[in-house]
């Protein structure tokens, strides 16, 4: 089994697109029949999506954490640093190898970790 889809809901989906950009993320804005517009953007073989919240939606829900693997850690989280993007948790080697913590603007943790 394999995750092929996740989708995550954000009061501004522009603004949540721009922070995952920030990391590395490529997205297309587009919209699937009378669908909400969204941003989508392919990890290996899983989609991710940012959609608007729903009509019933007030909150993000900030329980959800993500994680991704990136390149060069230290020279991302200065860039991010440079940007005002929350570091929640600084560089540091661990089991699960050298990463951090950082929070997007909706509040979900997302943990970067450097490819070995």
């Amino acid at each position: 089994m394999e995750l092929n889809l996740l989708v995550i809901r954000t009061k501004n989906p522009r603004l949540l697109a721009e922070f995952y950009e920030k990391i590395g993320l490529q997205f297309e804005y587009h919209q699937h029949g009378n669908g909400p517009f969204h941003y989508a953007t392919s990890l290996g073989k899983t989609v991710f999506e940012i959609y608007p919240f729903t009509k019933s939606q007030q909150e993000a829900d900030k329980t959800l954490r993500l994680g991704f693997t990136v390149k060069n850690l230290d020279e991302l989280i200065a860039k991010l640093k440079q940007e005002n993007i929350n570091i929640l948790t600084e560089p540091a080697h661990s089991e699960w190898g050298y990463f951090a913590v950082i929070a997007d603007p909706d509040g979900r943790k997302i943990e970067l970790t450097e490819k070995g």
